[in-house]
């Protein structure tokens, strides 16, 4: 697996009241939508399974598949993941932050609808600087899947989500970083690519 630099975007933050709009929104069980890497992501808090419903049921994506979950730092993560070691982490430092998502083992405190039928749990700390800071700001990790409908093109921009997912959605502006493709899927105890 080589790990390849990701530039990052710039860190700019939505103003002051809409990062309130957008913790209060997420703590109350809603849905933001922001941008990431290459398209803009739909997210809530991963802990919330009625949250996460939501966001299925928005992408009519199937219960199965699980979702990705983004954070500006690995302690954003370690409770959502069971125990690894001071080697494993240290690997996993040398691909983020980075377009990289790992499946590593997922914690008692993973919400079944967030890892769909896996055992495990896709993980990102993110080279995007907004998504990035809007991370830092809520003072959490986010779920991550792209902004649009199942088997529908990505959504690019703040204006096609507005228009897209309307009142439902809080939609944070932002732009997407230079990716044209999503992030790699590695699962991290065999090293084999998935995406």
């Amino acid at each position: 697996m080589s790990h390849l630099p990701l530039r990052s975007s710039r860190r700019r933050l939505p103003k002051a009241g809409l990062m309130q709009q957008a913790r209060a929104r997420l703590q109350a069980g809603g849905m933001i939508a922001y941008s990431t890497e290459s398209c803009f992501g739909l997210g809530c808090l991963p802990e919330d399974a009625r949250a996460i419903r939501r966001v299925l049921a928005v992408k009519a994506r199937p219960n199965h598949k699980g979702l990705i979950v983004i954070a500006a730092d690995v302690s954003q993560i370690r409770h959502l993941v069971k125990p690894l070691s001071p080697a494993q982490w240290a690997e996993l430092a040398g691909y983020w932050p980075g377009p990289y998502t790992f499946l590593l083992p997922a914690s008692h405190k993973v919400p079944p609808a967030l890892r769909g039928r896996h055992a495990q749990l896709a993980v990102r700390i993110t080279a995007h600087g907004e998504a990035a800071a809007l991370c830092r700001a809520l003072g959490t990790a986010l779920v991550s899947t792209s902004a649009n409908r199942a088997g529908q093109r990505s959504l690019k921009t703040a204006r096609a989500c507005r228009q897209a997912f309307g009142e439902r959605v809080l939609t944070l502006p932002g732009r997407i970083g230079k990716r044209r493709k999503p992030s790699t899927i590695i699962d991290f105890a065999s090293g084999r690519v998935l995406r």
